[in-house]
């Protein structure tokens, strides 16, 4: 796969992408208007008086400038990594940025890996909270439906993860038409109420959310807390930057979705100066009678459809974590033949099931789950914060003051919502900071351990030309055909040939050795991906070059040595690998209960073939075993 053009698109092109942008990039924040006012004055902790809905209202449109228009859209966008966005891909500029300083480079690839693992706790809260939100609609219709919430809820839940590996190709195209009329729902719901009580809209005025701080500056600090629900899924907006570019995502933006979510949390907010007794479910109440089944399943789709986004952003962010070297090899399936973005990874889509269900039915309403909502989320706003200062101040050579305006204003307004946020940790906020904890221990240990087996490989490697020179003293018997043996570390002599001349004694008439590298930036171009070095007597080092989001397809990389004079004939190549069986040794390594943790990953993870698209029915897998 390669990279989107970096041409801006115009005409019929730019409105398909930022009908796209509309269905996928604001999936999450487009349904926050179910869950978001209702949870702010939940529990009859903010009485619900004039001077504190205007506060509030005020508020809540200011946050979304504040996070959304000026940092996200506006500043954070303008951080592509060769087009593409994203934690990752921010922590990939951010760590060359600073390449010349290595313990603050080490520093901040823990940081960034770090927000990358508390992605995950995110992805579990934010499915479970939004279908939970909607299919809630069911009791403002009919109290009697209350009990069949959390099944109804489950049973969505369940045919969603189960359509994963037949992929989206076939209903994506719909998630743009569905959003869209989901925003125009949004604003005929709000509007009919803001008409009756156009007063609502003095709330505009950033002074009522000043007013409302200074008179009740703790129960403000408080409501910071459930305040972050309004912005749920603007990480989205530039982790979808490669798929869709800047401009698609900016129209969207300022063209529909601000409005419309403005339009309608006013509308909410009229409705209760009107009818204070509709504060359990504003968003429903709005709704007349004979809309509100219709509506029920309208935002249920909505849903679906903002959950759908976090679930392949969740496969994405772990396949590339898995080339950059920070989790072990899973199975990924191509769910599209012509767009290799579409995958699926089992794995990750089970264990986030899992972990989801565990969540609805631990905690059984959507008001339960915003208290674990908001600590996972600001953590990941903080890092992204971070890492832009070092991504502008040493990448972009920006001057001090400049980078500490651009970014210091929003590092103060992160660190109040995560402080805020911060006092939910015993009411469910532990929740999504646990999977964030497993998942980066994992991250960490598997990164180490990887380490600590290059460090082990490198001590016992015997230098490839000098060991080729000595077999040519006494050359084995040549037979006929290609081998290309695969090695981690380039000019180390492999595993693989070493057993290959001990039981079969014989050398290929032509060996490729191999060593495939992935590096910190998105894509690396077919120009770049091949380096040659010949050894002499048919023998060459190849080294392949892949970018985090290339798909490393080892034979169709080496077809391009074509051009250069390494003929490959399909029928007649081998593919020879070690399968290391890695022991976990007392030592100067990791404790031994990260050890063995990381040799059960090594020993679990999936086949180094299928991950490098070696054809089956021609690999040859030499194991051997390593002690670290």
């Amino acid at each position: 796969m390669q990279p989107r053009s970096s041409v801006a698109p115009t005409g019929s092109k730019l409105a398909a992408l930022t009908l796209g942008a509309v269905g996928v990039v604001y999936g999450d924040i487009g349904t926050s208007p179910l869950y978001a006012l209702k949870e702010i004055f939940a529990h009859g902790r903010l009485p619900l008086t004039p001077d504190n809905i205007f506060g509030i209202l005020s508020l809540v449109f200011w946050t979304m400038t504040i996070i959304v228009s000026l940092k996200y859209v506006l500043l954070i966008l303008r951080a592509d990594n060769h087009g593409e966005g994203g934690l990752i891909a921010m922590l990939a500029l951010a760590s060359q940025a600073v390449r010349e300083k290595p313990e603050l480079r080490r520093r901040l690839l823990v940081l960034g890996i770090f927000g990358t693992a508390i992605f995950f706790g995110d992805g579990v809260i934010t499915p479970a909270i939004s279908v939970l939100s909607a299919v809630e609609g069911l009791e403002v219709a009919a109290p009697g439906l209350h009990d069949f919430i959390v099944p109804v809820t489950l049973l969505v839940l369940t045919l969603l993860f189960a359509a994963q590996r037949f992929g989206t190709g076939g209903i994506g195209k719909f998630f743009g038409p569905v959003t869209v009329l989901w925003f125009a729902v949004l604003v005929l719901l709000g509007i009919g109420h803001i008409a009756r009580n156009p007063a609502v809209l003095a709330a505009l005025s950033p002074h009522h959310a000043l007013l409302f701080i200074w008179a009740n500056p703790g129960t403000a600090f408080f409501a910071l807390g459930a305040l972050i629900l309004c912005v749920t899924g603007a990480e989205a907006l530039y982790a979808d930057l490669g798929h869709f570019g800047k401009k698609p995502i900016r129209l969207a933006w300022f063209g529909l979705v601000w409005p419309a979510l403005t339009i309608n949390y006013f509308g909410q907010g009229a409705m209760l100066l009107a009818r204070p007794e509709t504060v359990k479910n504003p968003f429903y109440e709005m709704a007349p009678a004979w809309a509100l089944f219709p509506l029920i399943g309208l935002a249920t789709a909505a849903t679906v459809i903002a959950s759908q986004a976090l679930i392949t952003a969740a496969f994405s962010v772990t396949k590339q974590a898995i080339q950059l070297g920070y989790l072990p090899r899973l199975r990924i399936s191509h769910t599209s033949v012509r767009e290799t973005g579409q995958i699926y990874v089992p794995f990750v889509n089970w264990s986030l099931y899992g972990c989801i269900v565990l969540a609805v039915v631990a905690f059984g309403s959507s008001s339960a789950l915003a208290s674990a909502y908001g600590l996972a989320v600001t953590i990941d706003m903080l890092i992204t914060t971070t890492m832009t200062f070092f991504v502008i101040r040493y990448g972009w050579k920006y001057p001090w003051a400049l980078c500490l305006a651009a970014t210091g204003f929003f590092f103060v307004v992160d660190a109040l919502f995560l402080a805020a946020n911060a006092i939910k940790l015993f009411e469910g906020g532990w929740f999504p900071l646990a999977i964030g904890a497993v998942m980066f221990l994992l991250m960490m240990t598997w990164k180490q351990g990887r380490g600590l087996m290059g460090a082990r490989l490198r001590e016992d490697a015997i230098d490839l030309p000098s060991f080729l020179e000595s077999v040519f003293v006494s050359p084995p018997h040549r037979v006929a055909g290609t081998a290309v043996f695969l090695a981690s570390e380039q000019g180390s002599t492999p595993n693989a040939l070493l057993h290959n001349l001990k039981h079969n004694k014989v050398l290929h008439a032509q060996n490729l050795f191999v060593t495939v590298r992935h590096h910190e930036v998105p894509w690396v171009p077919f120009s770049k991906r091949c380096e040659l070095q010949s050894l002499g007597r048919c023998c060459w080092q190849v080294t392949l070059n892949f970018g985090f989001k290339n798909e490393p397809d080892v034979p169709q990389a080496l077809g391009l040595l074509r051009s250069r004079g390494v003929l490959l004939d399909d029928m007649e190549t081998s593919y020879f690998l070690s399968r290391d069986i890695v022991i976990p040794t007392l030592g100067s390594g990791m404790a031994m209960w990260r050890e063995k943790l990381f040799a059960s990953m090594h020993r679990n993870a999936a086949a180094a073939a299928d991950f490098l698209s070696l054809p089956a029915n021609r690999v040859v897998e030499l194991g051997s075993k390593l002690e670290i």
